[in-house]
């Protein structure tokens, strides 16, 4: 087997004998061409025979044919030469490691002039490769067969989840329903049984009151009749029993106090609605935080563009009840200021009372992303929700326990810290940081915002339970906000 070759964007101007580019040219009648030196010492080789043949097509020519240039190929090549086709240099000629150029004669054991391996050989050889190609395939086969398998019976598994959970949704969303249902109609019930009797009491007042009225008509007209008698002794002994009148069967006070009608149900039932309806949204938050965070398969790569990490965006807000009380909350409880004075929550197990600081309302689970803008002093953190709120040191202090992770960014103190341990961190190029996390995977990345995004600190861990966002201030003045992001 010839180990000789020629540049790839000149093969179709080889010799298929000498493996290069063709030297005078000749065409037999078939149409193949070769070097007419290649050709002729092929043919003179089977003069014995008589039959002269094709080494291409095995095509056979009685008699010999005539050989002449072919004129056409000559120029093209000329041309070619020209626009920058040369043959190989003598050192590129040889094939490569895996390469092969068969030569027709040297197959034949009927050519000597190339450097030649016997096929049976090279076919030895390239049987042990084949066989270890082949172990590589089976081998990828099976593996690519398990992750099939592991991934059918995900689907199966997420299925059987989302079945379930559909179900067990629609039937805790019925007997939410049904109770407000029931309680709506104890309400109603409650408002018919009250306007009857209420009802009943005006009716019957009102029919006493019509009595009186007619009482006091009757003796109207007999006073009235009584005045115009002409007998004095008649006048004197009727007028005090006809003077003399009954106690009014009502109190005057019906004429006074304000009327109270089912308005006031109205607005209690408004109410409720409306804290109905707080509780929902902020209920319905995680509730579409622990659906979104479902994910079976291997966590994806973490996003390098703003606009990738902006796929993650989640709203997030501040719960009030967790805001120390020099904290003041404002923009929709999505900005915090330190203030001077206490503010005027009400007493929660939730607040903190040492430090400065305040939760989300959202808890994040499966994959988030939020951004920071902050004036002053501040510590910017995500926490489980079981942190302590209360003590005289730093266990409830972001960043200072095994529950809370933080930046800090205060005078000239550039650090993340968690547990207790610092570690410094570069300068922002701003004074906005976003926060990724991939709570699955245990990802949480802190970046400066500005034109870029560039990595401060990123934590690679497991995360137990949801997390919270988190601002702790320091200093009057001190502000801190979740941003709008688009």
């Amino acid at each position: 087997m010839a180990q000789r070759g020629i540049q790839p964007d000149s093969a179709k101007f080889c010799c298929s004998i000498c493996l290069d580019l063709l030297k005078d040219p000749v065409t037999l009648p078939c149409g193949h061409s070769y070097c007419m030196s290649c050709i002729k010492d092929c043919w003179d080789g089977e003069e014995h025979k008589g039959i002269y043949s094709c080494p291409q097509c095995r095509r056979a020519f009685t008699p010999r044919p005539v050989l002449h240039k072919n004129t056409i190929i000559v120029e093209l090549l000329e041309e070619m030469k020209k626009t920058g086709l040369q043959a190989a240099p003598p050192d590129l000629c040889y094939a490569g490691p895996g390469d092969v150029c068969i030569c027709y004669l040297c197959a034949m054991d009927e050519h000597k002039g190339h450097d030649t391996v016997s096929a049976a050989a090279e076919r030895t050889k390239r049987q042990e490769e084949l066989g270890l190609s082949r172990q590589k395939i089976q081998q990828r086969i099976q593996d690519t067969e398990k992750d099939v398998k592991v991934l059918q019976q995900e689907v199966e598994a997420i299925s059987r989840s989302a079945d379930k959970a559909v179900e067990d949704s629609e039937e805790i969303f019925t007997e939410l329903i049904r109770l407000l249902e029931k309680r709506r109609s104890e309400v109603k019930q409650q408002i018919r049984s009250q306007q009857e009797e209420e009802v009943s009491r005006a009716e019957e007042l009102q029919e006493k009151l019509k009595q009186e009225i007619a009482e006091l008509r009757r003796k109207d007209a007999e006073l009235e009749q009584l005045s115009h008698t002409q007998d004095h002794i008649h006048f004197l002994q009727n007028y005090p029993s006809l003077s003399c009148l009954s106690e009014s069967t009502h109190s005057p006070s019906i004429n006074i106090r304000p009327l109270s009608y089912f308005e006031d149900v109205t607005a209690a039932v408004s109410e409720l609605r409306d804290k109905l309806q707080e509780l929902l949204s902020e209920e319905w938050s995680k509730i579409s935080l622990t659906v979104t965070g479902v994910d079976v398969l291997l966590p994806q790569p973490e996003p390098k563009t703003r606009a990738e990490f902006l796929q993650y965006s989640c709203h997030i807000t501040l719960d009030p009840n967790t805001a120390h009380r020099l904290l003041s909350l404002s923009e929709g409880n999505r900005k915090a200021t330190q203030m001077a004075e206490k503010q005027s929550y009400p007493s929660h197990p939730d607040r903190f009372t040492v430090w400065c600081q305040v939760l989300s309302r959202e808890s994040l689970t499966g994959r988030c992303y939020w951004e920071v803008k902050w004036k002053g002093g501040v510590f910017i953190a995500v926490s489980y929700q079981d942190i302590s709120r209360t003590g005289r040191g730093y266990e409830c202090g972001f960043g200072c326990n095994d529950k809370s992770w933080t930046l800090e960014f205060y005078n000239m103190n550039r650090h993340f810290r968690h547990n207790k341990i610092k570690t410094k961190i570069p300068l922002p190029e701003s004074s906005r940081v976003g926060v990724y996390l991939d709570h699955r995977a245990g990802v949480l990345s802190f970046y400066s915002v500005s034109e870029t995004m560039t990595l401060l600190h990123r934590v690679q861990t497991t995360f137990t339970q949801p997390l919270h966002a988190g601002l702790w201030l320091y200093g009057d003045g001190t502000t801190a906000e979740f941003c709008e992001l688009k």
